[in-house]
């Protein structure tokens, strides 16, 4: 197991819920208490819940009732399933929720990627440099540093506010790749990946204000790309920022000039307690609502 699969994924995860794996499809989700109330829900591990036997996921899911209220999760867009798998263990939700940006690296990267973005990869790659990270764990601290620019930047919250102890977990993970952008020998910006099977995931990117400004997520991108191209078959760089597609944004221009097409990312829900979710709605959204789970509208997870 590697990446999103590996059991210490989702520990890493364990301040926002208890990690609890489902035996027989081999993910992991994270059960919460319901404040005020005795019941309890899960979420799925942020930002992708993964599974090695999707074929079997329903049957897990299956042994989840009553005990929980109810689940919520994103479906690894490179998951072994289809929407109708996917409905057959989430009856209550299954909704297109983000187009993943990605990258078919059977395809010659210098004839993807846009000229806009090789151009300023180039021009970056004049004033960093771009190193492999062989042992990431020794670059902690420098990473910390950088992802707290980043949650003061975008004003991050809950879960994606990822915590120092989470990262030191989380850098030691079998499958990680982590490349770093230097100037003057100052760390001003990295970026983190998973491995699982033949697909790299984006996972984190963050810089210093000088980092923005050297434009080093150019280089850094365009860096790990040639360096997959050799060994993997697919890159996922994730969505544009947000729950709604927003074509105009800088996140969503700067991924899709590296990428040769989308794939789907699903929001998925289910119910397996009934009365107590629609106790806890009426308690606490009496007014109608697409969020799921309704009882937990307007909370960060």
């Amino acid at each position: 197991m590697t990446g999103y699969l590996h059991p210490d994924y989702a520990q890493s995860l364990a301040e926002f819920g208890r990690p609890r794996l489902l035996q027989r499809s081999r993910g992991w989700i994270l059960e919460r208490t319901i404040a005020d109330s005795g019941y309890c829900d899960a979420i799925g591990c942020y930002p992708l819940f993964a599974c090695s036997e999707w074929n079997m996921l329903e049957r897990d899911l299956d042994d989840l009732s009553p005990g929980l209220v109810s689940l919520c999760l994103v479906a690894d867009p490179f998951g072994q399933h289809n929407e109708t798998l996917l409905k057959g263990c989430f009856p209550d939700l299954v909704l297109p929720f983000k187009a993943h940006f990605v990258v078919d690296l059977t395809v010659p990267i210098e004839k993807t990627v846009s000229k806009h973005h090789k151009y300023y990869a180039r021009k970056a790659l004049q004033s960093v440099e771009v190193e492999y990270c062989e042992t990431p764990a020794a670059y902690l601290d420098d990473w910390s540093e950088l992802y707290s620019n980043l949650i003061n930047r975008h004003k991050l919250t809950g879960v994606k506010a990822f915590s120092r102890d989470a990262f030191e977990r989380q850098l030691q993970i079998p499958g990680l790749a982590l490349w770093r952008a230097v100037h003057k020998n100052v760390t001003v910006g990295a970026h983190l990946w998973y491995i699982q099977d033949c697909v790299a995931y984006s996972h984190l990117a963050a810089f210093n204000v000088q980092g923005y400004e050297l434009m080093a997520a150019y280089a850094l991108y365009w860096t790990a790309l040639q360096s997959f191209a050799a060994k993997m078959k697919w890159l996922d760089i994730g969505a544009g920022a947000g729950t709604q597609e927003n074509t105009g944004s800088g996140l969503t221009f700067f991924k899709r000039g590296w990428a040769t097409g989308t794939k789907m990312a699903y929001l998925c829900g289910r119910i397996f307690n009934r009365p107590a979710y629609n106790e806890l709605t009426r308690a606490r959204c009496p007014r109608p609502t697409d969020y799921f789970p309704a009882y937990r509208q307007n909370e960060l997870v």
